[in-house]
């Protein structure tokens, strides 16, 4: 977990020094091969590619169809540029896009919009959160995306284009950008479930038998809190500027289904605050369970020691052998020692058990 922060931490200030728009990939190093689909559809039909060469797109750019380039990788910046200038994207789009370390916003640049987005999914076996940029452009009939990797959460809206399920083939590019952030804010749910299941788990630890791995499990769950909460808390700007029309590019009708959207990230602000609550409660709890297994470890401690003393007052008085003591020549002074000191010691133990000091 601690080589995951520092990535996340050392790759902002990789660009420092630099001028605006220049374009260098500032992200996790990739070496495979940048992968472009492009999905052509329509009411009636649909097409789908694999691109080789960006010039390959030009072909459809003036095509009435509605056109969605999906780019997995963004490590290779010429490409990213050589697509960028395509589309007339302006060189501080191109540079965001390359630039992971970014957070969500939407930019609007009149015959296009920019939109950043992070994606996130839970490695249960390593109890990691894993981080990507989502960079969505959207023009009146094309929508650009950009993932860093391969796994993909498009593919519910890639099969619905396919079978023509839903209204996803009558509407425009608006609907389907739409429909890529509402998949990025579906995963959220996804992840949030497999953190709540991790929280539940520890939260038993904590009961049963709390141990400095469990203090290790909590604050490395509150780091992942906050961190959700940084990357998420600024989507909810985004789908407000989105939902109240403030670019003509998103038609009226896609309004209810943006308004929709913008309520579940609400729904997932609010998990995320619960879970960010429960773990610092469960910190508390933790703390005071600590605390009171110390006190309770003194408490029998003291209450040994109690008893103790006024047996080695006893033994420490008949252990000093002066000669003109004349219980040095009793007979039975040493059984007689032993019975007294007996007596004291059970009399002390019931006095504490009635005064409710031993349970």
């Amino acid at each position: 977990m601690g080589v995951k922060m520092a990535k996340r931490l050392k790759k902002r200030s990789k660009r420092e020094g630099l001028p605006p728009g220049t374009l260098i990939h500032v992200g996790e190093k990739r070496t495979e091969r940048v992968r472009i689909r492009a999905l052509f559809y329509d009411g009636l039909q649909i097409e789908e590619r694999e691109v080789q060469n960006v010039r390959e797109i030009h072909a459809y750019q003036r095509q009435e169809r509605v056109m969605w380039i999906q780019v997995i990788g963004i490590h290779d910046s010429a490409t990213i540029e050589e697509l960028g200038n395509a589309f007339g994207l302006h060189p501080l789009v191109m540079e965001d896009i390359l630039h992971t370390g970014q957070r969500p916003k939407m930019e609007d640049y009149g015959n296009y919009i920019f939109i950043v987005l992070k994606m996130f999914a839970f490695h249960s076996g390593l109890h990691e959160l894993e981080e990507e940029q989502i960079s969505v452009v959207l023009g009146s009939n094309f929508v650009i995306s950009f993932q860093e990797r391969e796994e993909d959460c498009f593919n519910p809206v890639r099969e619905r284009i396919q079978i023509g399920k839903g209204k996803i083939r009558k509407m425009g590019a608006d609907y389907l950008a739409y429909c890529l952030i509402d998949a990025v804010v579906d995963r959220y749910f996804t992840v949030l479930d497999s953190l709540g299941e991790m929280i539940e788990t520890v939260e038993g630890e904590l009961i049963e038998d709390p141990t400095t791995k469990t203090i290790y499990e909590i604050h490395k769950l509150k780091r992942e809190m906050i961190f959700l909460r940084k990357s998420i808390w600024p989507l909810r700007e985004v789908l407000g500027a989105l939902e109240r029309g403030d670019s003509s590019l998103f038609m009226e009708t896609t309004g209810p289904y943006l308004r929709d959207v913008y309520d579940h990230t609400i729904r997932v602000i609010d998990m995320i605050e619960t879970f960010r609550d429960m773990l610092s409660g469960m910190l508390d709890i933790y703390l005071s369970s600590v605390s009171n297994r110390m006190n309770a470890i003194m408490k029998v401690l003291t209450l040994i020691a109690t008893v103790f003393m006024p047996l080695t007052f006893i033994a420490g008085i008949y252990g000093m052998n002066f000669k003109s003591m004349p219980e040095l020549e009793w007979k039975f002074g040493y059984p007689l020692s032993l019975i007294v000191m007996a007596i004291v010691g059970v009399s002390m133990v019931v006095f504490f058990k009635r005064k409710k000091w031993l349970s």
